[in-house]
């Protein structure tokens, strides 16, 4: 196998994802053979820092071992079960796990593959509670400005990236947008608590309004992912949690990304002291290893649907929910978490990357710097048309796989990246401002 004849039979037989694979006649496809730890590698052994954690998977590195035994010990005892009228072990642990971890008194679990899904069923969830509860009228939701919560229709339907939704529009569900926590649709001024305030009181005024046909709020904490890393004040998920409470709407946190400890906590809702209803996890769940996602509900709300009619349950359901492989790769990561004191040891890490990034935080082409937890970001004076791609090509010949989202660019590595490894994605991102950038 060569990256030549890989690249072409996946050309051939392969429709990539978020991709116009027209686009694939300029820019080649990337090979990958093996990896380890924050390391990937093609097939010419060429290898290369993955600065993204494989779309924000990652979290304690490729093959790691920990997570490899774990998951050779569950393939000789169960690879899957229904989960519809059967149970089993690692599904148990884990509901067990993450109800402890979780903020507030989640106490039941739902399972299903992707983070979209986890969307589809806590909007599900929401509104079927208000139904049980005499509330059919209770249906519509809340999203913030820039919000991206997936890609299936009803996760699209609270999602305000227009790269995204806007084909769409015809099959999705009109919902409400209220203000994201800053001084205006296009500022950078991140962490700012007056603009925590300000977006409050926007969403103040709509529940007033129309709270009595809102099921939920729905909001990703603390920072939007796919709207370039935009990061805001914990205050407004505290005031949020408060209006909420007081209009009678469940509280969403889609903590798909922001979720195992990216933004500096276990839950990016610690950090507002609050608790959602309903928490959507995926992505980190599983270290990256396999699709897993997982809806985490208040015993309020469990309740609403425990009752002698059929109709009144739950009846979503997904063929490989629970699956027990990725249960217990979850579990794996859970042990990863409490052995190695990983949110602690993270702080430290985090300090020691700031100070190498320091020269490219003070690039005359960098704009808008910031980090929480383990994620860093900035945007490009100048960028101009076409930035992504050219910069993904910049810091790919520089040894590190970033992808921009649109002039941002991040690094999110896994968290057992070094010095040596961060210090390669500091140099990718300062040839991108360099060749990139306009310095004023």
């Amino acid at each position: 196998m060569d990256n030549r004849d890989l690249v072409a039979r996946s050309l051939a037989a392969v429709w990539h994802p978020c991709t116009q694979m027209k686009a694939h006649e300029r820019l080649p496809l990337v090979p990958v053979a093996r990896g380890e730890g924050a390391w990937l590698e093609d097939f010419d052994g060429r290898r290369f820092v993955d600065g993204v954690s494989s779309w924000w998977v990652n979290l304690f590195g490729h093959a790691n071992p920990a997570i490899n035994a774990a998951l050779a010990d569950q393939l000789g005892r169960l690879e899957h079960a229904m989960l519809a009228g059967f149970t089993h072990e690692p599904v148990v642990a884990l509901s067990e796990r993450l109800a402890r971890l979780a903020p507030g008194r989640l106490g039941h679990a739902f399972y299903a593959s992707d983070g979209a899904s986890a969307t589809e069923i806590a909007l599900k969830m929401a509104f079927h509670h208000w139904a049980n509860r005499g509330h059919p009228e209770k249906n519509r939701f809340v999203h913030l400005e820039g919000a991206y919560h997936g890609e299936t229709v009803g996760a699209l339907s609270v999602t305000d990236v227009p790269v995204f939704r806007d084909t769409y529009v015809p099959l999705l569900r009109r919902n409400l947008v209220t203000p994201f926590p800053a001084r205006h649709a296009g500022s950078k001024e991140f962490q700012c608590e007056a603009c925590a305030d300000e977006a409050a009181g926007a969403l103040a005024k709509l529940l007033e309004a129309q709270g009595d046909t809102v099921a939920a709020l729905i909001v990703e904490p603390l920072v939007q992912g796919a709207s370039g890393m935009r990061m805001y004040h914990p205050r407004y998920l505290a005031l949020a949690r408060e209006l909420c409470d007081r209009h009678g709407v469940l509280l969403i946190a889609d903590e798909i990304m922001t979720g195992f400890g990216r933004t500096g906590t276990m839950f990016a809702c610690e950090q507002a002291g609050v608790a959602p209803d309903l928490l959507c996890l995926s992505k980190g769940i599983t270290g990256g290893y396999l699709p897993l996602s997982c809806v985490l509900a208040t015993d309020e709300v469990y309740a609403s649907f425990y009752d002698d009619s059929v109709a009144r349950g739950f009846l979503h359901s997904h063929s490989y929910t629970g699956n027990a492989l990725a249960c217990r790769a979850a579990l794996a990561v859970l042990d990863l978490f409490e052995e190695g004191r990983v949110i602690e040891a993270n702080r430290g890490k985090a300090a020691r990357f700031d100070a190498i990034a320091a020269p490219l935080a003070r690039h005359p082409a960098v704009r808008e710097w910031r980090r929480l937890g383990m994620i860093w970001a900035f945007e490009v004076a100048g960028a101009g048309a076409g930035f992504a791609a050219r910069a993904f090509e910049i810091a790919m010949r520089e040894g590190a796989l970033l992808r921009p989202i649109g002039d941002a660019v991040y690094f999110m590595p896994p968290y057992v990246t070094d010095e040596e490894a961060f210090a390669v994605l500091v140099r990718a991102g300062t040839a991108i401002a360099d060749e990139l950038g306009a310095c004023a």
